[in-house]
């Protein structure tokens, strides 16, 4: 990494607090939305109840929608800010992380358009011209269960991000190599929980929610470290390629 003034290195101690901030709100609104909203909401295998309780809650259920809204703006705002925190350790590394959490991110968006479709079919009084109320309940239940499908394949993508800017955090020489470690058993928590969706269901809601907790400890450690620590004004920062 180049030499960095010290003017230069206090902006990029106050950006990394600012992805510190933007982190923890991610990490709030996306646990919101996932555990609180859709996790207390979902009565799994019971379209009726799950139907009642989304009508029932409906505000809330709004609201749990636009906090995955915020999540995913937060979420691009902390991939830009870490590309430019760890172009000078590896410009192509963090190119691909960047790319990887865009992609992730994108589809993501364009998977909660699953979870406007409950509020649409069951609103809509003219959907009963075609389809018994039973019906629709049961195509709500069906297109929030296509949405924890894309929300796995979001997941599944967001798995290759975190050990590139683990390997990036434990070169950059700035941050504590522990803490790319841990992000990168992050990402492997969440591979792990993708796949085990994909390959063997009955598995997966076994291991659920145990499997994410490394992925749970990798990202609350790097949000706190940023927010906190931030990164020292004059680091120790070894010799790396940028090219």
């Amino acid at each position: 990494m180049k030499d960095m003034t010290l003017k230069e290195m206090d902006s990029t101690n106050q950006w990394a607090k600012v992805a510190g901030v933007l982190y923890l709100i991610m990490i709030i609104s996306g646990g919101f939305a996932e555990a609180f909203v859709r996790g207390g909401l979902t009565v799994y295998g019971n379209a009726v109840e799950t139907a009642k309780n989304i009508l029932a809650s409906e505000q809330l259920y709004r609201v749990g929608f636009v906090a995955d809204l915020l999540c995913l703006v937060c979420g691009t705002f902390l991939s830009l800010i870490f590309y430019q925190l760890f172009k000078p350790v590896n410009r192509h590394v963090a190119l691909l992380a960047l790319i990887f959490s865009i992609t992730a991110g994108a589809v993501m968006a364009v998977n909660l358009l699953h979870q406007q479709a409950p509020l649409l079919l069951l609103h809509n009084n003219s959907y009963l011209k075609a389809f018994t109320l039973e019906q629709l309940q049961t195509q709500s239940l069906f297109y929030l269960n296509l949405q924890s499908q894309g929300y796995n394949i979001s997941l599944f993508l967001f798995a290759f991000y975190f050990p590139l800017i683990g390997w990036l955090v434990f070169k950059c020489g700035f941050l504590p190599r522990a803490l790319g470690i841990l992000y990168a058993l992050a990402g492997a928590g969440y591979l792990l929980n993708s796949l085990s969706w994909f390959l063997f269901p009955p598995l997966a809601s076994q291991l659920f929610p145990y499997v994410l907790l490394p992925a749970f400890v990798g990202e609350m450690s790097m949000a706190l470290w940023l927010l906190v620590k931030g990164i020292p004004v004059n680091p120790i920062v070894p010799k790396v390629q940028v090219s």
